[in-house]
């Protein structure tokens, strides 16, 4: 980290030796700052980030509800929503940019059918405003397994006594769920928005099948465009500088998260 950090510093192309790799002070940032590439990559990861706090947390939520109950064919189901996450991303990416192909691709091929051969459908990967959303969405197909275990595990570690007592107060399922049960899954929901958080910022592999950050850079997120600049560019200073921005905006989450755990610790 001490290396990269001294690196970010300095013009290192990564071939000549590093001590005779020249000192540029902050130029590296303020470069980046002012670089429009930079921005958009930033802002992709913003959005990213939210589609994530709100869509596969909302989602896995309500999945964890519904299968908490004990009814024919949960345990299926489980399976169901969980397995997206064992497949590799690779081939996550590999699928999706299948099906948003803009010609024989199956969300194409089914709007054909619904809409009729002459419908004007668009170039969903290559449409500078929808190439990042197509990708959220990919990655958002494997996040809501993860959140909904999570989710369930909160739930069978519940003191039921509390949610009874609510019952037998006259207490209806939504009140139940939003003053006694979404409480107590507290502890549970912090873990699931600094895992949001970190998968998020770290994003590259779906990008990296499915686009390669294009098209004209439109989806390019921080970590992707941090490796062009390193292994395409041969601008190893400038790629450390977004390396140390990329940690920074994750010890923003993590250091008041481990804070409330130790915090949490101490009290019990």
């Amino acid at each position: 980290m001490l290396t990269t950090a001294y690196i970010a510093f300095t013009n290192w192309d990564g071939i000549q030796p590093l001590n005779e790799a020249p000192f540029l002070g902050w130029r590296n940032f303020e470069r980046l700052f002012a670089d429009r590439n930079f921005n958009i990559a930033f802002w992709n990861n913003v959005r990213w980030l939210a589609f994530f706090i709100l869509i596969p947390t909302s989602m896995g939520l309500a999945l964890a509800m519904i299968f908490n109950g004990k009814f024919l064919g949960a345990r299926f189901f489980k399976v169901a929503f969980y397995s997206p996450l064992v497949i590799a991303p690779v081939v996550v990416g590999l699928v999706f940019e299948a099906m948003y192909r803009p010609q024989d691709g199956l969300i194409n091929s089914l709007l054909r059918i619904l809409l009729g051969n002459e419908a004007r459908l668009p170039g969903w990967l290559a449409d500078p405003t929808l190439a990042i959303w197509c990708i959220i969405i990919a990655a958002a197909w494997r996040q809501v397994g993860y959140v909904m275990i999570l989710y369930l595990a909160g739930l069978k570690s519940l003191d039921t006594s509390l949610v009874e007592a609510a019952i037998v107060d006259g207490a209806n399922p939504w009140q139940r769920f939003w003053r006694v049960i979404f409480p107590l899954l507290g502890p549970v929901t912090v873990v699931v928005a600094v895992i949001s958080v970190i998968d998020s910022l770290r994003a590259f592999d779906l990008v990296a099948i499915m686009t390669r950050g294009g098209p004209a850079n439109a989806s390019e997120v921080l970590a992707n465009f941090m490796y062009m600049q390193a292994f395409n560019n041969y601008r190893y200073g400038y790629s450390a500088a977004i390396a140390l921005v990329l940690l920074g905006l994750m010890l923003c989450f993590i250091v008041p998260y481990l804070l409330h755990v130790r915090r949490t610790e101490l009290e019990y």
